[in-house]
């Protein structure tokens, strides 16, 4: 969602700063030589196709129906797009605590980080569900994959989460590719 709508505000700035440039050099092309026909954009012609229509035409109602239809895709698309936050046990009734599934990541992947035989770890989260991808350059997932899961498990069950989510570790080690 993020990459949706960071692409569509870049093409909204420059569908913008196009038409703010074209505007400007229009009108400046306009004060220079106010006899002569436009510069890029045939205003003139435009302006006279436009004059024939009204309303009720259409070409009128269709575009209005694009925008509308546009108007509610983003309207629909923005009401989904919620803050991903992990709850965690409320201290008391009026407080509600969060955290981001980043900073869950981040503590998961530093405990991960400092266990005997990891090289590497990359740790993904959600309320729903942690997700570990290891690397190890001494021992074999099977030696490893166990203990990483029961580390992240009491980690998760330490830290005081609504909702416990599921946990998923994977090691890579070269010695499995042997």
């Amino acid at each position: 969602m993020r990459v949706f709508v960071r692409l569509l505000s870049t093409l909204l700035g420059l569908a913008v700063a196009v038409a703010g440039a074209l505007l400007a050099a229009e009108v400046g092309w306009h004060w220079w030589r106010p006899a002569e026909a436009p510069l890029i954009v045939p205003w003139r012609e435009w302006q006279a196709e436009l004059s024939t229509l009204n309303w009720t035409s259409g070409p009128v109602r269709l575009i209005a129906a694009l925008v509308a239809v546009g108007g509610l895709i983003l309207v629909l698309l923005a009401a989904s797009a919620r803050r991903r936050a992990v709850r965690l046990t409320d201290p008391a009734e009026e407080v509600s605590v969060t955290t981001t599934p980043r900073s869950l990541a981040r503590l998961v992947g530093r405990h991960v980080r400092a266990e005997d035989n990891v090289t590497g770890a990359s740790v993904t989260a959600s309320a729903k569900k942690v997700r570990v991808r290891a690397t190890s350059r001494l021992a074999t997932e099977r030696e490893l994959r166990p203990h990483l899961l029961w580390v992240v498990r009491e980690l998760v069950a330490d830290v005081p989460l609504a909702r416990k989510p599921r946990v998923s570790v994977v090691v890579d080690s070269p010695k499995d590719r042997r």
